[in-house]
């Protein structure tokens, strides 16, 4: 089961901002989702993703990264090493809430997908003077493995292509940005739809979190501010 977040706090998290700009930090980051692409098709070397795979993956320091949306949200990434494995959770955070929202996990339980490309079109673009990862391109490619949308767009292939271009992958990277967009292995890619009545994105999926409105247990003003954050702009 996913360990909820407030857990972490006795857990050896650790600042992983840094590693967005380390060699071989995206062939590593991404494996699951790039199976059949060697590191080098996204610019890196073999032996740099290996070893960026054991930092992503030890036990004694779990990289968590922040990913600041508009109205105070965020969208948290944690590693979370076991003795035996090691797993990824997304959170949706606000400061007012008591709980956090889980978008998706990689544990035995396969919570995801959580976003529709529509949602994360919508969060790319960083709130002005927001801390945390900003950079659109590092935003697309850190939030991908949450994506598993049926309906991907050209202009998805495009804004992917244009993020692994930015982060060193050779220009001509289409083969690679179509396989990114197929969905995490552990849930693939599912059917949405926007529900007029609930103002939210539903999803289809089995081990979805969407199948019910997202954060339909909080309040009229956060639930409103949450739609207007996942909002197309």
């Amino acid at each position: 089961m996913v360990m909820a977040r407030h857990w972490y706090c006795s857990s050896p998290v650790v600042d992983g901002h840094s590693l967005l700009d380390a060699p071989g930090f995206w062939p590593a980051y991404l494996a699951d989702l790039a199976e059949g692409f060697a590191p080098e098709a996204f610019g890196s070397d073999a032996g740099d993703a290996d070893a960026m795979l054991d930092m992503l993956h030890d036990p004694s320091a779990w990289p968590m990264f922040t990913v600041p949306l508009a109205g105070g949200f965020a969208i948290i990434v944690h590693f979370n090493s076991g003795e035996e494995f090691t797993t990824t959770d997304y959170f949706l955070t606000h400061p007012d809430w008591s709980q956090d929202l889980v978008l998706a996990s990689d544990d035995q339980d396969r919570i995801g997908p959580g976003l529709c490309w529509p949602e994360l079109a919508a969060l790319l673009q960083a709130p002005p003077g927001a801390a945390g990862v900003t950079d659109s391109h590092a935003r697309l490619l850190l939030l991908l493995p949450v994506l598993g949308d049926t309906a991907i767009p050209e202009e998805a292939v495009t804004a992917v292509v244009e993020a692994l271009a930015a982060q060193g992958a050779p220009e001509a990277s289409e083969a690679l940005a179509r396989q990114l967009l197929q969905g995490h292995p552990m849930w693939g890619a599912e059917h949405w739809w926007f529900d007029d009545d609930e103002q939210s994105w539903l999803c289809e999926g089995d081990h979805s979190p969407r199948k019910v409105p997202l954060g339909d247990h909080l309040p009229p003003q956060q639930r409103a501010a949450l739609e207007a954050c996942l909002t197309p702009r």
